[in-house]
This record gives structure tokens, C-alpha cells and sequence, in this order.
């Protein structure tokens, strides 16, 4: 940056001017204008830097552009680039890169103190051992150009795997009944499966349309407390991250079928290729193909 400013008014200061204000000597300004000028001159240290970050760039854009130094500098390892983090960071300053920054949290669903709710069977504790063992849900809104239209989610615990979700224009029990409807069928639960229903007790979860459907599919339900986040942190957690890699950094938004196009690509990406830190920094899918391999391997052995 200093070169290019030095570039910018040598004409009007001079370089040597300029290089006595600068933390910058004139023979480091001359040696860098003659790499450039002759790239192969250049040191070992720059052309490789070149190289990084060429494969910096394609990671950041491969990744909704929302990654920060600790996530590529561990989708490089996982590719086989063994460079150190610092080195990441220096580059992605360089080029100009870096993460998204979380916002703050919005309150979606209205509690309803008249209902009848469910026991909270999770108390918080969402690491679980196996897939379908936990499942939570939550919703959220989207600002687009003809009005708000929301998104419900249904997470599995185990690998923070999206299983089910929708799109909708109106915020009703069916929105969130769908998303429960496509979680079942792409999870196929089986009958002697002990699953848990996790959500805060917004209208939606707590209809009893929503209560009898569990109550097919023989899932048991959970509701947290009212107005606390914590009682539904990972459902809560996976909102935020869809809000902030996807609704803040590709809006504005025109209509819901903009809304739903992003989301179905985000999903997929982030059940399939995202790094999750609390999982091992692998993507959800892969963590769950792990579990039935060492399920299988052990199963073998005995």
C-alpha cells in the first residue's frame, strides 16, 4: 500500500520526500518498482505468497465470502497446503479479505402464556451422541422489498445438520409444520428411535396441530422458557449464522422467491461443505457419515 501511495504522488512530493515521512526506505521502493517490473527477480517468500493467495481468494469466494482467517486457513489444510495461520492473516489483509462479524439476535415467535407446554427435556444440554436424538426448531423473518417473509428451521443436534426447512409469506403453525414434514421424510426416523423435539414456546410449536404430528411421527416434545435465548441456543445459534452469512450479506431482497432460492443454496452448502468448530471443524454431513462408519466398523468387530 505504501508503494502505491508513494506511486500515487511522487510526481507532486518525490520519493525520497515521501520515504523520509513513510516507515519506508527509497531502496526498498526501488527494489520492490524492479520485481515488479521483472518478476523474476522477486524473492521465494513473494512468489509463493502469490501462489497462497490465489488459493486465499478461491476459498473466500468458494464460501460465501464469509470466512475469516481461522476457516481458511483450515479449509487449506483440509486441501492438503500446509501454511502457517499468520501467514493466512497477513495475506487476507493484503488482499483484503476477512469474515463476517455476527449482528445482534431478533425475537421472532410470540410466546403464548395460555397454552398448555411440554416439560423441557433438554435443559440446555445439546451435545448429543448419535443423529436423531435431538432435533431443535426456531424461526426467523427476512425484510424484502414486498413485505416480510420467514424461515423456520429443524436442526439435528448431533452434527448442527439443517434437516428440515421452509420459506413462507405468513408466519402460521403451517410454515413450521412444514419444515417439521421435511425433516421426517428426509430423516426417516425409525420406530424405535427415541427423538426429542426441542424449541421455545412460540404459537407455532406450541398448536396443536404441531403436538399431534409429534405425537405421530412418536417424537417426544421439549419446550424451553419463555424469553430466554439459552433455553434454544443451537436453534438460536444456526439463525444467527443464516441471518448474517446469507440475509445481511446478499440483500437486499426483492421477493420470497429470492429469499428461498438463497436459502436452498446456503443450506446446502452448509450441511455439505461449511466447517463447524464445535463438531471438529468438519461440515455436518461429513460428521454424521463418520458416526455410521466407526457404528459400522464397531459393529463388525463384535
Amino acid at each position: 500500500m505504501m508503494v502505491t501511495y508513494i506511486d500515487d504522488h511522487k510526481e507532486r512530493f518525490g520519493i525520497e520526500p515521501i520515504c523520509a515521512v513513510l516507515p519506508i526506505a527509497p531502496s526498498t521502493y526501488y527494489a520492490n518498482k524492479t520485481q515488479h517490473r521483472d518478476p523474476d527477480r522477486r524473492s521465494a517468500r513473494a512468489k509463493r505468497d502469490d501462489g497462497l493467495k490465489l488459493k486465499i481468494q478461491r476459498v473466500w469466494d468458494d464460501n460465501f465470502r464469509v470466512y475469516g482467517v481461522r476457516k481458511v486457513w483450515r479449509q487449506l489444510k483440509r486441501e492438503g497446503f500446509e501454511v502457517a495461520r499468520c501467514t493466512v492473516a497477513r495475506l487476507m489483509r493484503d488482499l483484503g479479505l476477512r469474515g463476517v462479524v455476527r449482528g445482534r439476535k431478533v425475537k421472532t415467535t410470540v410466546p403464548d402464556e395460555l397454552l398448555d407446554r411440554p416439560l423441557d427435556r433438554v435443559n440446555r444440554q445439546f451435545n448429543v451422541f448419535r443423529p436423531n436424538a435431538l432435533w431443535v426448531a426456531d424461526l426467523t423473518y427476512v425484510a424484502t422489498w414486498r413485505g416480510f417473509v420467514y424461515v423456520a428451521f429443524v436442526i439435528d443436534a448431533f452434527a448442527r445438520r439443517i434437516v428440515g426447512w421452509r420459506v413462507s409469506s405468513s408466519l402460521r403453525t403451517g410454515l413450521a409444520l412444514d419444515a417439521l414434514e421435511q425433516a421426517l421424510y428426509d430423516r426417516q426416523k425409525s420406530e424405535t428411535e427415541e427423538l426429542i423435539h426441542h424449541s421455545d414456546r412460540g404459537v407455532q410449536y406450541l398448536s396443536i396441530r404441531y403436538a399431534e404430528r409429534l405425537q405421530e411421527a412418536g417424537i417426544e416434545p421439549s419446550v424451553g422458557s419463555v424469553g430466554d435465548s439459552y433455553d434454544n441456543a443451537l436453534a438460536e445459534t444456526i439463525n444467527g449464522l443464516y441471518k448474517t452469512e446469507v440475509i445481511r450479506q446478499q440483500g437486499p431482497w426483492r421477493n420470497i422467491e429470492d429469499v428461498e432460492f438463497a436459502t436452498l443454496t446456503w443450506v446446502d452448502w452448509f450441511n455439505n461443505r461449511r466447517l463447524f468448530e464445535p463438531i471438529g471443524n468438519v461440515p455436518p454431513r461429513e460428521k454424521e457419515i463418520e458416526y455410521y462408519q466407526q457404528l459400522e466398523g464397531s459393529a463388525m468387530a463384535a
